[in-house]
């Protein structure tokens, strides 16, 4: 479980590597280096808000850190990017079909990435 993982040093450590390598060595499978790229258009900046989200919880893997810390800064992001944003209920449910499909995608990518490039720490 991710308390297991949490508890662990050592697979925290490696977990964290393993995330950062997969993004840095362009393993993901989604197009371009999104971390890297200025924003042109409103489809990169909507792409990017799971980038960031990604990154803060990354930012936030440590040994023995409280899953609730993990939860609260996925909470934090979605009421910044998702529901702060939405004046109408059309668009809130816009906003959040959106970036519920788009982080099932990176999440997928991730996954995809990290099960084919290091599979000794995820698969």
């Amino acid at each position: 479980t991710m308390r297991t993982v949490l508890n662990s040093n050592s697979k925290v450590t490696v977990l964290r590597s393993d995330l950062h390598a997969v993004i840095d060595q362009g393993f993901l499978d989604v197009p371009g280096n999104l971390f890297q790229m200025k924003f042109r258009n409103p489809e990169e900046l909507q792409n990017d808000i799971e980038f960031k989200c990604l990154n803060d919880l990354m930012s936030l893997l440590a040994p023995s850190t409280d899953i609730r810390i993990l939860l609260n800064c996925v909470s934090s992001n979605l009421q910044a990017f998702v529901i702060q944003p939405s004046r109408t209920k059309e668009e809130f449910r816009k906003l959040a079909s959106d970036f519920q499909l788009r982080w099932n995608f990176l999440l997928s990518a991730v996954s995809k990435a990290m099960t084919l490039n290091y599979t000794d720490s995820f698969g």
